[in-house]
């Protein structure tokens, strides 16, 4: 009887991975990467006084030359600027301080004293100080919701922290609010020792009048509906109001800026043309005292160079 032959082994298969594998690994790689918490990049803080802070890539891009105005151009604001310069100038000295809202009239140097008074309490001593000086952090409106992933990036510096938003506010049924009340006053961590919070709006309440009495007449409890969104107002410890300025306040705003840049004109007709841009534009701020300068300075030939 003929003997069975044995079973030979199969040939091993090809110790590489098949097309069909590969793209399993790697879609794979991908989805875990994607589940993985984000790394935050340590910044150089002595690259500059001044950052704007990009979420995507959890960064904070230095800003070379900061867009600002002089402390001594801002016209009609005095009693606030005095409280926002001290209230900065404690916090540089490691004292208690307030987060503030800069809110009101439009044009009349909100954001623009926030800058001067960085650069004023800098100026003075905070440079020189053993902390270094203050660094300013623009943060947009848009991104609020990151607020958490920025103060995991400046918690525990060496340096102390003016945080800003320009144009704050909130509409419809946004709720990126929710980020910023936890870091301003709640959650377990709360506002590092080293950050303070610096905004500017148009709303008191940072959110209009028509959004709130839509909320009143919608709700089924409207006053607790109300009460939670204007709640975020009441975390900043001042409240700075700015108002229209007067036709006095206006021109003092256009001479300031003739003075400042060497501006050759006469008061007489200076102001007579200036009174009638801010006609022309339904309004006096300082915002329009800047635009009649640019159009002064560009018909004379000026340079506006500091």
């Amino acid at each position: 009887m003929a003997k069975s032959k044995a079973k030979l082994p199969r040939k091993a298969k090809s110790a590489g991975k098949s097309p069909q594998g590969t793209d399993v690994l790697e879609r794979i790689a991908t989805a875990l990467e994607r589940l993985a918490p984000r790394q935050t990049s340590r910044s150089d803080f002595s690259a500059a006084d001044a950052y704007v802070w990009h979420p995507d890539g959890l960064r904070l891009a230095p800003v070379a030359r900061v867009n600002r105005v002089e402390m001594s151009l801002l016209k009609g604001i005095e009693r606030v600027r005095d409280v926002l310069v001290e209230n900065t100038e404690r916090f540089a000295e490691g004292l208690p301080a307030n987060n503030a809202l800069l809110w009101g009239a439009r044009g009349m140097g909100k954001s623009s004293l926030v800058k001067a008074s960085h650069a004023a309490v800098n100026a003075a001593f905070a440079r020189n100080s053993k902390r270094g000086p203050l660094k300013l952090i623009e943060i947009h409106r848009e991104d609020i919701q990151s607020l958490p992933e920025l103060m995991a990036v400046i918690r525990g510096s060496d340096y102390r922290f003016i945080v800003f938003c320009d144009d704050l506010s909130f509409d419809g049924d946004d709720t990126t609010y929710k980020s910023l009340k936890a870091v301003l006053e709640g959650g377990v961590e709360g506002r590092p020792e080293n950050v303070i919070f610096y905004a500017t709006s148009n709303r008191r309440h940072l959110m209009s009048r028509d959004m709130m009495e839509n909320e009143r007449s919608t709700a089924i409890n409207p006053g607790e509906t109300v009460e939670e969104k204007v709640s975020l107002s009441d975390r900043f410890g001042l409240w700075l109001g700015f108002h229209r300025c007067s036709q006095d306040e206006y021109l003092a705003m256009v001479d300031g800026y003739v003075k400042h840049y060497k501006i050759p004109a006469q008061t007489d007709a200076l102001h007579h043309d200036a009174l009638e841009w801010a006609t022309t534009r339904g309004s006096r701020s300082g915002r329009v005292a800047w635009q009649f300068i640019q159009d002064l300075a560009g018909r004379l030939g000026v340079a506006l160079k500091d």
